[in-house]
């Protein structure tokens, strides 16, 4: 096991947004043990094996991205439950790396990951970030999940085996068969579809999806295995009725209204705007990376409305989290995020939603979203300071200097 003292550090406190200067972080292992002032001792026993000076710079938690889809390496997530899933895994390895080079050291994956993929992230034997995996997004016949166009027969979206982003279950005791094969397979939540969305061939934005009796044998199946239900949802009808159901996190949730919001309050759910996916996909620049002219036109619908929910949503303290969404090629764009919020939100709100209020919904809110005693050695070195300009987090290749994940340095 490695030991690292990181020396001449300013440390990132995201829950108050202050900059502590001069101070020593010491890791032992994949945990910090101590964060030490200028005047403080290291604890009995501790040598480093690595030293880290700091020069001054920002150390932060790692950053958490609560809304990924590892194997949506095609922009048609269709793509991967037709492929052999040895390659489907080489091509998630490949997203992984460079996420946590980007600096996101925790992921929640809400479409695709399995439990085969965590495993061999924790074991070594590909490099990533944390991964919180819900298996495929539950969906209906015809709904956001249901990845064939409205002529084709073959049902590959059934498949309970091959690596897949969306399966399809209709009727209650589906549902249920369905949650209950992804908790056996370690699901830390489960995501069901319960409106249309702008990359299914299908359906209609405004559309709702699944049935109240269908929500419900989710629902209770999941909190039967004390994990929660997620939902992609758009409108104020489809969202309300999640949320009015037990379902505890809503995706996106663009078109959100003031209403919506206080129902969000009223039963302490969690929202995961992704904007900068959606100015992407409405904009010309995403006919480069084959985005269907129907895709488009479905993010331009909702554009202009993600900065006013992410309003509503501030005006009403409902738990926002950090996610982006981000598929094929367009990837690399994973970090504009930051810079899409600050339009309307501060640096700290910000950092807040990537880091300890995304941990809190994690249920890892002592684990993982603060650089301090105890808690897992997820860490970056900045090259800048994001309370001061958190829209250069969008150039991660220039703000991040060193990324530590699970105590080991795999950036520098």
């Amino acid at each position: 096991m490695t030991s690292i003292e990181i020396v001449r550090a300013t440390v990132l406190d995201p829950i108050v947004g202050e900059l502590a200067p001069d101070r020593t972080v010491l890791i032992d292992g994949d945990r910090i043990v101590a964060v030490l002032g200028p005047d403080d001792a290291p604890p009995a026993g501790f040598t480093a094996t690595n030293q880290i000076d700091a020069a001054g710079r920002v150390v932060s938690p790692g950053f958490i991205d609560a809304h990924v889809h590892l194997l949506g390496y095609e922009s048609d997530l269709g793509v991967p439950g037709k492929e052999s899933p040895l390659y489907v895994a080489a091509r998630a390895a490949d997203l992984m790396t460079a996420m946590l080079r980007r600096g996101f050291t925790t992921v929640r994956d809400v479409g695709g990951a399995d439990h085969g993929l965590v495993r061999a992230v924790e074991e070594g034997y590909l490099l990533g970030p944390r991964i919180f995996h819900g298996g495929p997004a539950l969906s209906q016949t015809g709904g956001h999940g249901d990845f064939r166009s409205g002529g084709e027969v073959c049902a590959h979206q059934m498949s309970t085996v091959l690596p897949t982003i969306g399966l399809v279950c209709d009727g209650v005791p589906a549902v249920r068969q369905a949650v209950r094969n992804e908790i056996r397979r370690g699901a830390r939540h489960i995501k069901l579809m319960l409106g249309g969305g702008i990359a299914s061939p299908t359906d209609r934005i405004d559309s709702s999806q699944f049935s109240d009796e269908e929500i419900r044998a989710a629902v209770e199946e999941a909190d039967n295995a004390n994990i929660y239900v997620t939902g992609h949802a758009y409108t104020p009808r489809s969202i309300a009725r999640a949320l009015a159901l037990g379902v505890r996190c809503i995706e996106h949730g663009t078109l959100m209204d003031d209403e919506t919001a206080r129902i969000f309050v009223k039963h302490n759910a969690f929202l995961v705007p992704t904007l900068a996916i959606g100015a992407l996909l409405a904009s010309e620049e995403s006919t480069q990376f084959g985005v269907p002219e129907e895709s488009r036109r479905k993010a331009s619908q909702i554009r202009a409305a993600g900065t006013e929910m992410l309003r509503i949503a501030r005006a009403h303290g409902v738990q926002t989290v950090f996610g982006t969404d981000f598929i094929g090629p367009m990837h690399q764009f994973q970090s504009r995020e930051f810079a899409i919020r600050a339009e309307v939100l501060s640096a700290l709100e910000i950092l807040q939603s990537a880091t300890v209020t995304a941990a809190k919904l994690l249920g890892q809110e002592e684990q993982l979203g603060r650089v301090a005693n105890g808690y897992l050695a997820d860490v970056l070195i900045l090259n800048v300071d994001p309370l001061s300009d958190i829209s250069a987090l969008a150039e991660p290749e220039r703000a991040i200097g060193t990324v530590i994940s699970r105590g080991c340095v795999v950036q520098r």
